[in-house]
């Protein structure tokens, strides 16, 4: 009879034991919010990002990931490495259609918007030493247009063909994140780093303080021979770097927030008011953040809003 009772306490621990794998407690979400270069203005706004989503949503674990901005960020969601993305919306534009030239092997159709952020401005910063005033006088220069098929490199070759120029008019083409770019012109290795980027961008900041810079001017003209609508003129004011005496025309492109259709509703919803929530918090990790506005929200968003977003606006009445 002993027997049989241990037997029978055994048999009833393996069923408890099996019931315990096999029913897990709730499984814990993961949010990795794609960045650019630490460099950049991605970075720290994703940083801020994560912290405000993770206050918002605390039983999730949510990370910020380093990368090469726009395409790779791109790619990541649609295969489902990621959760949110920062992109500039030519790059947005070029995954939504599948542009293969630019780094999109077919149409990505897993990508949802949450909300158009604030503008980047195309800037062509030399050194002064270098002789470069104008667009004109890129010829024959060195210069990095950022990493390989980032939305920077891709706003490089559109600005670029404006103006009449091609990577083969150039001494030496890099292609090298913000941080590498700044580093090779103090050290007089590269005469022109063109950068996409919000106001101030910290690399530039860098330059500037180090060295004598010329932030090149792209005229309205250039801009509009781009014949890409998501390109609009801008200016980069004076005294945003230092040196920097006088305003620089210059073309702007929107930057976008995104997601993965498989994201929950839920979890979209939180992220969207998580970011106009905290708006203050953006601004004080870079000031581009003050680009950022809710009447914009919606504005030229060239891939479907993702419902958690849409509840979003339906909320606050951006939406009826």
């Amino acid at each position: 009879m002993k027997v049989v009772s241990v037997s029978r306490s055994l048999l009833a621990l393996f069923v408890v034991l099996a019931l315990t794998v096999a029913a897990p407690a709730g499984a814990v979400e993961f949010i990795n919010v794609l960045t650019g270069g630490t460099s950049g203005v991605y970075y720290p706004l994703g940083v801020t990002l994560a912290t405000v989503v993770g206050k918002a949503l605390p039983d999730a674990k949510v990370s910020t990931q380093s990368t090469k901005a726009s395409v790779e960020n791109l790619n990541l969601i649609q295969a489902g490495r990621g959760e949110v993305a920062f992109t500039l919306g030519d790059s947005l534009g070029d995954a939504w259609a599948g542009n293969e030239e630019v780094g999109f092997k077919a149409p990505l159709k897993n990508l949802r918007g949450i909300s158009a952020l604030y503008p980047n401005y195309i800037q062509i910063v030399a050194r002064a030493d270098s002789g470069v005033k104008t667009l004109a006088d890129l010829k024959g220069k060195r210069i990095s247009v950022g990493a390989p098929k980032s939305g920077t490199e891709l706003n490089a070759r559109a600005i670029l063909k404006a103006a009449g120029l091609s990577y083969e008019d150039f001494s030496k083409v890099e292609y090298l994140s913000f941080g590498e770019s700044v580093e090779l012109m103090k050290n007089r290795q590269l005469d022109i780093t063109l950068q996409s980027a919000g106001i101030g961008v910290s690399a530039l900041r860098d330059l500037a303080s180090s060295v004598e810079i010329v932030v090149v001017p792209v005229p309205a003209e250039v801009v509009a021979k781009t014949g890409n609508v998501v390109y609009v003129p801008g200016v980069i004011p004076a005294n945003t770097y230092t040196g920097q005496t006088t305003d620089a025309p210059t073309a702007t492109v929107v930057n976008f927030l995104v997601t993965g259709k498989d994201v929950s509703d839920e979890t979209v919803y939180t992220i969207t008011k998580a970011l106009f929530s905290n708006l203050d918090e953006f601004v004080a990790a870079h000031a581009a953040a003050k680009g950022i506005k809710l009447e914009n929200a919606l504005k030229g968003m060239p891939v479907p809003l993702h419902p958690g977003a849409e509840r979003y606006y339906r909320e606050v009445g951006l939406m009826k």
